[in-house]
């Protein structure tokens, strides 16, 4: 058994859409960054490297290179869990946090978790996504950015 934890932060800016879990939110500020800046997913990726000490995602997917500009992470997702199951390993579960004070996401999890799910052959009693807010605190209360943690525990496959 492997594990990993993921840590990613964003931007809020206006003209972008939010992105969460690979899911569309409706809101009038998403999150600025080179690809889409899914900090959900992001954190996750970084938490699936972590658990095998593969690097970060900045390492495989560099934000100085063209090929990711505006890229959707859920297709740097399936890149990375295939590196894990290349390693040999398979993911026994992921628990996940997304710190944002506005919108309120927990009606999309369902969605999320599912989206997810799919991408890394796992059923929902395997991913875990919470939302929470800062009770008005520091940069995710301000409503400038949002932030996302993950920890992935990896088994061996025989």
């Amino acid at each position: 058994m492997r594990i990993g934890i993921g840590i990613d932060v964003h931007k809020l800016v206006k003209g972008r859409k939010l992105i969460l879990g690979g899911i569309e939110i409706p809101h009038s500020f998403g999150l600025l960054g080179h690809s889409d800046a899914d900090v959900l997913v992001h954190a996750i990726m970084d938490a699936m490297l972590g658990a095998l000490a593969l690097g970060d995602i900045g390492q495989h997917f560099p934000d100085t290179d063209m090929a990711y500009k505006d890229i959707d992470s859920c297709h740097l997702l399936e890149r990375v869990y295939k590196l894990i199951k290349d390693q040999g390993y398979r993911i026994e579960n992921i628990d996940s946090v997304v710190a944002l004070q506005e919108p309120k996401i927990g009606k999309y999890i369902p969605q999320m978790r599912d989206k997810l799910g799919k991408i890394l052959d796992i059923t929902e009693n395997q991913i875990s996504i919470k939302a929470t807010t800062t009770e008005g605190l520091g940069f995710v209360g301000t409503k400038d950015g949002a932030s996302a943690s993950a920890v992935c525990l990896l088994e061996k496959i025989n």
